[in-house]
């Protein structure tokens, strides 16, 4: 179906925006308004003065002073066009009618109407509200128009331009009559209309640029708002890191001390033993720490000095030029270090057995580092709960890698164990709610909880997409 064919009045409304309730900020009177006034007096009265050395300037009678101050009066209103639209405005439109009426000659001079015009456009262009500077502006123009066709009616003006073509021996088409009336009016109308339309065009301009401001601006917090959350997101799981590491280096330590106490008097060489991998496992657990807490230092200083300003002498950021390099931390594990980890769990009193199934040799080898490391802190953290809340003697941990499944790949482990909680050392929650988090930052799925037949089971899968594991 055609579209319904759309009224005057929308399309004029449309143009002038009447509905936008943008409000163009007022500008305050510069210096350049007063030079602008102070310009169109002093070219406005060398133009009259120019002209009367010429012809004839019929002004009614009145004094050149009169003359000059109509002039003044007239360009000195510019200086508050863009401050009080509306206001000068009406004052000009009075100003043309009053000068018009008594001094005709000097209402054409060419500083004079280029004060209307420019009163008009900024009537459109700087005014606080659309609706009411098209009211004010269109009734002005009217008014104008009507006064234009009442001289030329009532007035010599017809009488005067006839004359002159008669003189001249005009032998056009028209008669002078209609050729002048025409002439005149459709001047007066596109002068009148042209200043409106262009500071329509004006106020368009200065509202598109106010949005694309706006725009900016919006654009720049939610880059600050990333920034931050992007910070905030590390700390998390540095957080996270620092948790697993310490409780499972805690956890070793622990059961170690335990044993070189009871061996102490009648097995010095066990208890030597122990004590020894008690160093090794503190030694290791300081080690992991230093780096985490390296790196959040990295991240606090980025931040630093993304805020700050060049040459302000904000430190350079570790692994920047000049700086201690990133890389000189250990690497963080990943699937081939869960070996070594179960290892540690057994040789520690917990009879700990791995097992890994994959699809296809080395695939567990090949997955992402940070799907491998997330799945590694989880195998860590459930052992270690194990050790620290349960009656468990033996647990398994399982490793699954699946790649290019009917329902998709994924990776999984799961560590389960014969024991049930012990009493009175139910702990904060908060190594179980850091596995949650790690998978949901993959999409993952987790299931933690006590199994029918007896047991504790963590089972975490998360899928793998076409970049998590790399092609040999």
């Amino acid at each position: 179906m055609p579209s319904a064919r759309r009224s005057l009045s929308t399309t004029v409304g449309d143009f002038f925006a009447i509905d936008d309730d943008w409000e163009r900020p007022a500008t305050p009177i510069a210096r350049r308004d007063w030079v602008v006034g102070f310009v169109l007096s002093v070219v406005g009265i060398l133009f009259l003065e120019l002209g009367r050395s010429v012809t004839e300037i019929r002004a009614g009678g009145q004094p050149h002073w009169v003359q000059w101050s109509a002039i003044v009066t007239g360009a000195m209103l510019m200086v508050w066009r863009r401050q009080h639209p509306i206001l000068v405005g009406f004052l000009a439109a009075a100003h043309m009618f009053i000068v018009g009426v008594t001094m005709p000659m000097i209402m054409g001079q060419i500083a004079l109407q280029i004060v209307y015009f420019v009163a008009i456009y900024a009537a459109v262009a700087y005014a606080r509200h659309r609706r009411s500077a098209l009211l004010v502006v269109a009734g002005i123009t009217v008014f104008m128009l009507l006064w234009v066709g009442w001289q030329l009616a009532i007035g010599g003006g017809v009488a005067e331009l006839t004359e002159d073509a008669r003189a001249d021996g005009a032998d056009g088409w028209f008669s002078p009559t209609v050729g002048a009336v025409v002439t005149t009016l459709a001047v007066n109308v596109l002068y009148f209309v042209g200043a409106i339309l262009v500071g329509q065009i004006a106020w368009r301009g200065a509202r598109q640029r106010a949005r694309l401001e706006e725009q900016a601006s919006t654009i720049a917090a939610q880059a600050e708002a990333l920034k931050r959350r992007a910070v905030v997101d590390e700390r998390l799981r540095i957080a996270r890191e620092l948790h697993d590491v310490v409780g499972h280096h805690v956890s070793v330590i622990g059961i170690q001390a335990g044993a070189a106490r009871r061996v102490l008097d009648k097995h010095p060489d066990e208890a030597a033993k122990a004590l020894g991998q008690i160093e090794e496992s503190s030694r290791d657990a300081v080690s992991q720490m230093r780096g985490l807490l390296g790196t959040l230092r990295d991240i606090q200083e980025s931040a630093d000095l993304d805020r700050a300003p060049a040459g302000d002498g904000t430190p350079t950021p570790r692994g920047a030029e000049g700086g201690t390099p990133s890389g000189s931390r250990s690497p963080e594990p990943t699937l081939t270090d869960l070996p070594t980890l179960v290892a540690e769990r057994n040789a520690n009193g917990l009879r700990t057995a791995y097992r890994l199934v994959e699809t296809r040799d080395g695939a567990h080898a090949r997955v992402a580092p940070p799907i491998a490391l997330t799945l590694y802190r989880i195998a860590q953290e459930a052992l270690a709960n194990v050790t620290r809340h349960s009656t468990a003697t033996s647990a398994d941990v399982v490793l699954r890698v699946v790649e290019g499944a009917p329902t998709g790949g994924y990776a999984e482990v799961e560590v389960l164990d014969n024991g049930r909680a012990r009493v009175g050392t139910s702990g904060s929650g908060l190594g179980q709610l850091g596995m949650r988090e790690r998978s949901a930052s993959h999409k993952g799925t987790v299931e933690i909880g006590a199994r029918p037949m007896g047991g504790y089971r963590v089972r975490v899968r998360i899928p793998l997409g076409e970049r998590d594991v790399a092609d040999v």
